[in-house]
């Protein structure tokens, strides 16, 4: 997703439409699905945010406070940090002949080389005691593309707060997928990037309808700050 902007940052215009606030509002007498969490029981998952994606995108530069800040608030009150970077493996057929052969190798070839812990953008506030594994699908919750699912059932885990890149690819496939296995999302609407405000948009709509709740990093800290006061008052 190039861009060639240098240091330039950008943020999403994100919504989510006032209709689909109405509709979840009338079928369930709220509007997030998911009013509190326990800190000790969640995992934020931060999806390819390494240096090909980072280079290439003013939104994604954009995202990196924000994620460093939940992953700050939700490390100290307890709870698990996952960073997720691509794999390599070698073109399919399939992908050769979806993408071409320079875009599927360049596709390929995106989470860099080295150690994956190596391979995260260098302004990520990654602690030692964080999880950072690789994923060989654009899910890190497709059957066989992670060791995260199985990481993350050992902690007890049963709500993810999912951020990263790209919203409409990789991060919503992995929110999808997540969901289906039964843990409870959150989606972080602008600690995600996409190439166009749509199609972060639409990843959006989609998730808010169907899969998870959709939050902004302001009330995602809220929700961790809230659950650790219950916590430490229980």
């Amino acid at each position: 997703m190039p861009d060639d902007l240098g240091d330039l940052t950008a943020d999403h215009d994100w919504l989510v439409e006032d209709r689909e606030y109405a509709r979840q509002e009338a079928r369930r007498g709220r509007r997030h699905a998911y009013e509190s969490l326990d800190p000790g029981r969640t995992a934020l998952v931060v999806v390819d945010v390494v240096p090909f994606f980072v280079r290439g995108s003013a939104y994604v530069r954009g995202i990196v406070p924000r994620v460093n800040r939940v992953a700050t608030a939700l490390r100290d009150a307890g709870g698990v940090v996952a960073w997720v970077v691509p794999a390599y493996a070698p073109p399919t057929a399939k992908d050769r002949e979806f993408f071409g052969d320079a875009v599927a190798e360049l596709y390929a070839r995106s989470g860099g080389e080295g150690l994956p812990r190596s391979r995260l953008h260098d302004g990520l506030a990654v602690r030692p005691e964080d999880l950072v594994v690789e994923k060989i699908a654009r899910s890190a919750w497709f059957p066989g593309s992670s060791e995260l699912p199985a990481l993350l059932a050992a902690r007890r885990i049963d709500t993810l707060l999912v951020a990263g890149t790209v919203t409409n690819v990789c991060v919503e496939d992995t929110v999808r997928d997540a969901s289906t296995c039964g843990l409870r999302v959150i989606l972080v609407a602008d600690a995600c990037a996409a190439v166009r405000d749509r199609d972060h948009n639409a990843t959006l709509h989609v998730v808010y309808r169907s899969y998870g709740d959709v939050r902004p990093t302001s009330e995602v800290l809220d929700l961790v700050e809230a659950g650790r006061r219950q916590v430490a008052s229980s």
